[in-house]
């Protein structure tokens, strides 16, 4: 295994976390955060070897979902509502997807806008610094901060409101 791959394994935890972020469903995340590993892999010439492999994959993860979110709203209009085949399946594995408790934090994170959820999961839940993370989602400074004070705010009045 070379160091790019043993590097790029070491990320996965928090890669995982950042597409869970971005989709608001496991089994989403996981599928995005493969696909972008298997983009990774393929264009690792890209990379630049000194600089940060986390920050380079979560531009790649975002892209990847921002590529996801544009061809499910093609597809949108060729498709039957999710709810339409619900009558169809056995509802066994409802039940037990209804018992899951969520935490209350991860609810309220999952409840703001993305680009708010964005900013918080990449500086406050991975510990990227702000230049950083402004630099992966390809927005000034100035506009990250504003994001991510306006995404606390809703975070504390969110959870202000959870019973």
């Amino acid at each position: 295994m070379s160091s790019f791959e043993h590097d790029l394994l070491g990320l996965v935890p928090q890669l995982r976390r950042f597409a869970r972020s971005l989709t608001r469903d496991p089994g989403d995340a996981d599928d995005l955060c493969q696909n972008a590993l298997e983009r990774a892999l393929k264009a690792r010439n890209q990379w630049q070897v000194g600089t940060r492999l986390d920050a380079w994959m979560y531009r790649i993860i975002r892209n990847c979902w921002i590529d996801e979110v544009r061809s499910r709203t093609r597809h949108a209009a060729h498709l039957a509502p999710e709810e339409a085949g619900l009558s169809v399946s056995n509802d066994d594995h409802l039940g037990i997807e209804h018992n899951i408790e969520i935490s209350e934090v991860d609810r309220a994170l999952h409840q703001l806008p993305d680009e708010q959820r964005e900013v918080i999961s990449l500086v406050l839940i991975e510990g990227m610094a702000y230049k950083e993370a402004a630099e992966v989602l390809e927005i000034p400074i100035g506009t990250l901060t504003s994001r991510l004070v306006r995404g606390r705010q809703a975070l504390i009045a969110l959870l202000d409101d959870t019973p």
